[in-house]
């Protein structure tokens, strides 16, 4: 059977447009820049995060990350030299959520497409811009699992009452005095332990150590050596807090490896060291904030806006009531 030669042309120039099409999308792919902002580098549940988006945005765009270092100052002039070399995108976790009100003004004034994730703004601040979105979590489900978590604690292991009152003596550790998440989980693990009828009683201050662990490790101690034996329960914002708390733990022989006196701690995120000393029989539980999905969703409404799609449009993503934020879940993570 023989083929025409007008047949032969047509298919050529069809395959020569294709391409030429795909060359074009890819090189439109290339072009596309995207000016990524982190509070601050060393966080380790952050890190998750940023390891996601980078996956995430490999092919898709050229990236500029930037390390804010706890710093908001330092975050406005990192903001001000993405827009003066029009980035197509930005993606921003606030050092600061209260000085989102400057920030959202610079970028809109700019016109370019914004997700903040994480450290939550105002909603109302992210509604003046409609080029603006919200990727985080509930913060208030976090500390309700960590309420529920304490229960389980309670009524499984009665060893864990030392002085035999009928109460859970427990220090806490708080992230930030005025982050939203932070002042969440620490309200709600207490109000929803007490709600599941568990008596708590607080041993000290509320230790703010601003989600690092050495911090955590430090006051831990002092409380240690002014309270050691009345000490039943630790309850800490996240994994790195927890972490240093079972540090000053282990060394007065608490929280050790293989050994018989145990202080239940419990955090939030699972981090890979958080689920290892779990595993190890040395921190209690935690609740695993899930920083792949977090950088997969930021990634994917962020490469929408740029293209004018709808922010959600073909994703599993659906806003809140706000109508402006996307929440990922929160789970439980124990021994298994």
């Amino acid at each position: 059977m023989k083929i025409g030669k007008s047949r032969i042309l047509l298919f050529a120039l069809c395959l020569a447009l294709a391409t030429l099409f795909g060359a074009v999308t890819a090189a439109s792919a290339a072009d596309l820049r995207i000016g990524i902002l982190i509070y601050k580098y060393d966080d380790t549940y952050i890190s998750t995060v940023r390891n996601a988006l980078n996956k995430a945005l490999e092919g898709k765009a050229e990236i500029t990350m930037q390390d804010g270092k706890g710093d908001q100052a330092t975050q406005n002039d990192q903001l001000d030299v993405l827009i003066e070399r029009q980035v197509d995108g930005l993606i921003v976790n606030m050092v600061d959520a209260q000085a989102a009100a400057g920030v959202v003004n610079k970028i809109k004034a700019a016109g370019i497409p914004v997700v903040f994730f994480n450290r939550e703004p105002d909603l109302n601040v992210l509604k003046t811009y409609d080029k603006a979105v919200f990727v985080g979590t509930n913060a208030a489900d976090a500390g309700k699992m960590q309420g529920d978590i304490i229960k389980e604690l309670w009524t499984s292991n009665p060893a864990f009452d030392l002085n035999k009152d009928g109460k859970f003596q427990y220090v806490m550790f708080k992230g930030e005095p005025d982050n939203p998440e932070a002042i969440a989980r620490t309200e709600f693990s207490v109000s929803q332990a007490v709600e599941n009828g568990v008596k708590l009683e607080q041993v000290g201050e509320t230790f703010v150590c601003n989600w690092d662990t050495a911090l955590a490790q430090q006051a831990m101690e002092s409380a240690l050596a002014a309270n050691e034996g009345k000490i039943e329960l630790v309850i800490a914002n996240n994994d790195s807090m927890a972490m240093g708390a079972i540090a000053a733990l282990s060394n007065i022989g608490y929280n050790v490896e293989g050994g018989n006196k145990l202080i239940p701690v419990i955090g939030v995120d699972a981090t890979d060291q958080a689920v290892d000393a779990i595993n190890k029989g040395v921190m209690s539980a935690t609740v695993k904030q899930d920083g792949q999905a977090m950088g997969n969703a930021v990634a994917e409404i962020t490469l929408n806006m740029i293209s004018g799609k709808a922010p959600l449009e073909g994703t599993n993503h659906k806003y809140d009531a706000s109508g402006i934020a996307v929440r990922i879940p929160y789970a439980p993570f124990v021994k298994k």
